[in-house]
């Protein structure tokens, strides 16, 4: 009989279970495998069944399955194609639509540029026909002009004209339009001229009351105004009275509209007489050169009623 003893390097401490990190797969696929043999069998009879099986118009069990499966998929895959073509076509509409807007604007912009052109037009047309029925009843011989610059200064208002020594012009002719007088020619060059208009303080035109026939001596102001000299207090002179060329200075014919009165006070002999001119001279475009007449010709000018 052997003796035990515990300080032999034989015996040992007591040995430990060692620990599983996981479940045996293999152990378990083991203990179940006539389970999922089973299930194997019960899904192989049912495809089996499912390709035998027909339902209504000879269609196959399987294949309803299969619809049923994969229906929710399709549709969603047929909505957002649906949605993504609508999107583009969306799209293509928005940028179609800016293109046409485009088109539409400058189509519109080239419309309104002819429209402002043929207002232009119809305007000169107006124009130049008052004008030339104008021109046709005076009794002197007119040359007609475009006004091509204009130099207004502080103590002068002037303005060019398109005609000169090649039309038959000279210094000291009037100029008129069917509204009135303008002024008269001061420099005279080959294709063009300058015209003194009636606002300048230099400028003088010998004019009458149409009312009374009372004649004085019209000056501008430079304040788009001019002034009537030399008559006296005593005379009448209401507001809004017209005042006429009195033919006098031998440069303007007798009875061309020259403004109205617009106030009119005592002096010490004399009235001021404040007249506003009967032609807007800041929008000339278009003006009459009245040509020089013999002796005869003007004294029957002026001699005109």
């Amino acid at each position: 009989m052997t003796s035990f003893d515990p300080n032999s390097p034989e015996v040992g401490p007591p040995t430990q279970p060692v620990a599983r990190e996981g479940p045996d797969v293999q152990a378990f696929v083991a203990r179940h495998r006539p389970v999922f043999i089973l299930a194997a069998v019960l899904v192989a009879q049912l495809l089996l069944l499912s390709l035998q099986i027909t339902r209504n118009h000879d269609v196959r069990l399987i294949r309803v399955w299969a619809v049923a499966a994969f229906d929710p998929f399709q549709r969603s895959l047929r909505g957002i194609a649906d949605i993504s073509a609508g999107a583009w076509r969306t799209y293509r509409s928005l940028l179609r639509a800016q293109e046409e807007n485009q088109e539409l604007h400058t189509q519109l912009v080239s419309a309104q540029s002819q429209i402002q052109q043929l207002s232009e037009q119809a305007a000169e047309s107006l124009r130049l026909r008052a004008l030339l029925e104008f021109k046709n009843q005076l009794s002197f011989q007119t040359v007609a002009a475009e006004v091509i610059a204009s130099s207004p200064g502080e103590n002068s208002n002037a303005i060019f004209i398109g005609k000169g020594v090649d039309a038959g012009l000279t210094s000291d002719l009037a100029v008129i339009t069917p509204e009135g007088v303008v002024g008269k020619t001061i420099a005279v060059f080959s294709r063009s001229s300058q015209v003194l208009l009636l606002t300048d303080p230099s400028s003088g035109v010998g004019v009458m009351l149409e009312k009374t026939r009372v004649q004085g001596v019209l000056k501008g102001d430079s304040q788009n105004l001019c002034l009537i000299r030399y008559i006296m207090n005593e005379e009448p002179v209401s507001s809004g009275e017209v005042i006429l060329t009195s033919g006098l200075d031998q440069i303007y014919p007798k009875g061309l509209r020259v403004g109205t009165v617009v106030g009119s006070s005592a002096g010490n002999i004399y009235k001021d007489i404040k007249v506003k001119p009967a032609v807007d001279l800041s929008r000339l475009e278009t003006v009459l050169v009245v040509l020089k007449t013999d002796s005869r010709q003007q004294q029957a000018l002026n001699t005109h009623p």
